[in-house]
Formats: structure tokens, C-alpha cells, sequence
């Protein structure tokens, strides 16, 4: 499999202060990587790198060629995001602003792009809704499909299941797995042990360093992945079972997301030349600013 994304012995932080450092691990096409960690280790942070809004202190980060236009990615919600008032077309089609440019209208191929994806995640008949009207598990769907339409390669979900019944939380695993085994890489971070089960690869980032990257399974027989199962399921027998049915997913198959938040793009185009997508770009960037 093709490296898609490299992380060489990178340190991350703010005004020369480290948040977290010896990050060293590769995503491959077709990776499901879960990204662990207590809350101040630097998920956040790392997200933030990935995204290539912030540099390396140390070491590097290293993009390959199909990625290099950037990585699509799912924020976690804020209120106000949540209650955008817009349509869910419009929303979908702004995750075509990079590609529209400084052109204040998008084209045909890039609304054929929309529609298809809407299609693709089963939400077309919600097409003319008002995305503030939606469930929550119906916005997530939303934003996936926008982030597919900016990218076919690689996407990154931030916590994509936080505040959902779990029932919504379940069939978001469910369509984002099958996604990933219709070939699209995924980098999920998350404290839900649930979504060990989904992914082929953990990394689990401690107090200011890496402890752990590699299979999955491989992390479920570590010492570190039994107490990480046991913490958070609270039982060593709900632990073993976890561990079993993580083990039980088929390979699989492979090919396509990709697309960097493009706060610059969306800026140089202004909200009058790319429209509502503009505004929807600021509106749903306004929310990162606040997870550092």
C-alpha cells in the first residue's frame, strides 16, 4: 500500500513551548488509524499539523503527491456551527470552494460532485432542508459529504460521535468503515473505545509524548491497550470481549478523500465571489480556533 502521510520524530507546540513530541508513524491508502489519548496530550494539536495549519518544531511531516492539495477533514461541532442556517446543498457544495477558486459560482462537475456524495451517504431527499433542522447524526452525514466533496483520499474526523444517541453514534461507525473499505483513508481521533474496533491502526499519544503506534490487535495485547479497555470500559471481562470482537473485521477492500480546511482560499475569494460557501467555510472554521 502507498504511504499516503509520514510523521518523522516530529514535536508540535506553541511559541517554542512542546505540546508533544516524538510523534513517528505512517498512514498507508486505506489505513483506519484511531488517534487515543487524554484530553492536553495533543490530538488537537496533531489535527492542527496534519491539516498543515501549524508547522513542525522538530522533525517533519511528509505528504505524498495524491494528498499534497490536503487532507479533508470533519471537525468536531460547536452550538453555533450546529445551527447554521443554510441548506444542506449549499453546505455540501462549499466543500468544493478550493477547487471553484476565485470563480463565484461552482461548476457543473463540482455540483455533480455534490449531488453525488449526497447520494452516496443517503441524504439527497434532504437536500433542500435547512441544515439547522437536521439531527445531529444527519448533520454529521452532511458534513462527511461536503468533506468528500473538497477530497477522495484521506479524511480526518475529529471526535465525529460526540453529543449522538447511540444509535446515531453506531450507524456513523457503520458508514464511515464502509467508506473506508471502499478505499479512503481514515485518521479518526476519539475517547470512545467503540471506534478501537473499527480501525487497523492505534496511536495513542500520552502526556507530552507517543506510547503506542501500530495494528490494531497489536495494541489490544499491549499492556497499555488492555488498561486503555479496562479504564474506559470499567471491566477487564468487557475489556477481553472488546479485544475478541476487534479482532473480527474482514480486510478490507480498497480506493478513495482528500483537502486542506482552506481558510486561505475561502479568504482570497471572499464571501461575495464564492458565495454562501464562503460564509459557510468561515462559519464552520470559526469553531477550530477554539480547540487548541
Amino acid at each position: 500500500m502507498a504511504e499516503q502521510l509520514i510523521c518523522r520524530n516530529v514535536t508540535l507546540g506553541y511559541e517554542g513551548i512542546p505540546v508533544t513530541k516524538g510523534l513517528d508513524f505512517t498512514v498507508s491508502s486505506g489505513d483506519y488509524l484511531c488517534i487515543l489519548g487524554e484530553n492536553g496530550s495533543g490530538k488537537s494539536t496533531l489535527i492542527k499539523a496534519l491539516l498543515g495549519l501549524i508547522p513542525a518544531m522538530e522533525g517533519e511531516i511528509v505528504r505524498s503527491e495524491e494528498i499534497s492539495g490536503g487532507v479533508g477533514y470533519l471537525p468536531q461541532q460547536t452550538v453555533v456551527q450546529k445551527d447554521f442556517p443554510a441548506s444542506v446543498r449549499e453546505i455540501v457544495r462549499s466543500g468544493c470552494i478550493k477547487k471553484a477558486g476565485l470563480r463565484p459560482f461552482y461548476s457543473k462537475a463540482e455540483k455533480a460532485l455534490a449531488d453525488e456524495n449526497m447520494s452516496r451517504l443517503g441524504i439527497s431527499e434532504l437536500a433542500g432542508r435547512c441544515y439547522r433542522e437536521l439531527s445531529g447524526g444527519q448533520q454529521q452525514r452532511v458534513l462527511l459529504a461536503r468533506a468528500l466533496c473538497a477530497t477522495s483520499r484521506i479524511l480526518l474526523l475529529d471526535e465525529p460521535v460526540t453529543g449522538l444517541d447511540p444509535r446515531a453514534q453506531g450507524d456513523l461507525y457503520e458508514l464511515i468503515a464502509d467508506l473506508n473499505r471502499s478505499g479512503v483513508t481514515m485518521i479518526m481521533v476519539s475517547h470512545d473505545v467503540s471506534a478501537v474496533r473499527y480501525a487497523s491502526h492505534i496511536l495513542h499519544i500520552g502526556s507530552r509524548e507517543q506510547l503506542f503506534f501500530g495494528s490494531r490487535q497489536d495494541y489490544l495485547n499491549s499492556r497499555l491497550g488492555k488498561s486503555f479497555l479496562i479504564t474506559e470500559t470499567g471491566s477487564d471481562s468487557e475489556a477481553r470481549e472488546e479485544g475478541t470482537s476487534a479482532a473480527a473485521p474482514e480486510e478490507p477492500e480498497k480506493s478513495g478523500v482528500s483537502a486542506k480546511t482552506a481558510a486561505a482560499a475561502a479568504a482570497g475569494a471572499g464571501v461575495l465571489a464564492a458565495g454562501i460557501g464562503a460564509a459557510i467555510h468561515a462559519y464552520v472554521k470559526r469553531g477550530e480556533r477554539n480547540d487548541r
